[in-house]
């Protein structure tokens, strides 16, 4: 429900932004995501206006919030709104984000450019396996823009650039889910043992990925934070990037939610190798194919085990039960990673008791 207070609010920022003549025909809340933050679009009428923008809301009107709770682990807090810092940079070299209008950071309130309502999961429903392929390559070649050129021209004002994911935050995401995705589920029954051993592996596994070099992510580069907006992919929700091996968005890409009804194996292969290929062209530097898989696998794994724990704290803790569907798909993806990864194979007994979708 959108309040009076807030449409008037609303409609005096618009016309702060595109001139006292403006006006707003209509005013209607989007579909939220896990995020604290409110979206609605608004139609607008006035002279060399555009008829459409989306309105963001930041939660309590709050002016500095972390959209993600675990970044809070880091030292100091920012100082300049996240999304206006780390789209500050994204634009500049050149990486599709949408337009900002205006916006007033400490009232909470944002205007954005529209991109419409077509994610990249909306746009690859019902076509053929080609066209599929060349809608997800347009999101590798975005991300490898903001990858591989972010890298070059880092800026250190930039707060992608002052936090990165290392052993601490790694943990952090394991304990997420032993917290949530098995300690505090309703009816859970742990045997004695079993939480000491997945520690021992997730801090092998933390300690992994921490070597790795490390670029700029967007860190939820995922089929729904992909808009298509003129035939080209569009990004979006990308104020909590940071630093990371490349493969992390590589693996929220191609593993997330649903994507297994589309993204199947034998697909999920052809355009981890496509990321490979396009990066050793651009990049220039040798990439062993064995050795990249081996880090998107265990990278794939870690994402979705912390996601299975944010969908059940989502449920249990925010009151958003929606999630609950993707943990199934999630748990199956799981196992099929488990299987084909070292490090992670002696895992499977201990979690698949816990997870229909596992045995």
């Amino acid at each position: 429900m959108v309040t009076i207070q807030l449409t008037q609010l609303i409609g005096a920022k618009i016309r702060d932004a595109f001139g006292a003549a403006t006006t707003m025909d209509s005013l209607a809340p989007l579909a939220g995501d896990a995020s604290s933050r409110r979206y609605y679009r608004a139609g607008l009428r006035g002279d060399n206006t555009p008829r459409s923008i989306i309105v963001m809301e930041l939660p309590d009107g709050s002016g500095l919030p972390l959209s993600s709770e675990e970044l809070a682990i880091f030292k100091d807090g920012p100082r300049e709104l996240p999304f206006l810092n780390v789209h500050r940079f994204l634009a500049g070299i050149g990486v599709r984000v949408p337009a900002i209008y205006a916006h007033w950071a400490k009232e909470g309130i944002l205007l954005l450019e529209d991109l419409g309502d077509t994610a990249l999961w909306d746009r690859v429903q019902g076509l053929a396996g080609d066209e599929v392929v060349a809608w997800y390559q347009k999101a590798i070649d975005e991300l490898l823009n903001m990858q591989i050129r972010g890298t070059r021209e880092r800026d250190d004002s930039c707060l992608a650039f002052q936090q990165r994911f290392d052993a601490k935050l790694y943990t952090w995401e394991f304990e997420h889910f032993i917290e949530w995705g098995l300690e505090k589920r309703p009816g859970a029954t742990i045997k004695r043992g079993v939480i000491d051993a997945l520690r021992k592996s997730f801090a092998a596994i933390a300690a992994i990925l921490e070597r790795q070099n490390a670029c700029l992510n967007h860190r939820d580069y995922h089929s729904w934070n992909l808009m298509v907006f003129d035939e080209a992919v569009r990004v979006i929700d990308f104020q909590d990037a940071l630093l990371a091996p490349a493969q992390y968005d590589l693996a929220s890409l191609l593993n997330d939610r649903v994507t297994d009804r589309i993204v199947r194996p034998e697909l999920e292969e052809r355009l981890v190798r496509y990321y490979i290929n396009r990066r050793r062209d651009l990049d220039g530097r040798a990439i062993s194919a064995d050795e990249f898989f081996e880090i998107y696998r265990l990278s794939a794994i870690q994402r979705d085990l912390k996601v299975v724990g944010r969908f059940f704290y989502l449920d249990l803790v925010k009151g958003k039960p929606g999630y609950k569907k993707f943990i199934p798909p999630t748990a199956r993806r799981l196992l099929r990673q488990f299987a084909q990864t070292e490090h992670t194979k002696k895992l499977l007994p201990l979690l698949a008791e816990h997870f229909e979708a596992m045995q």
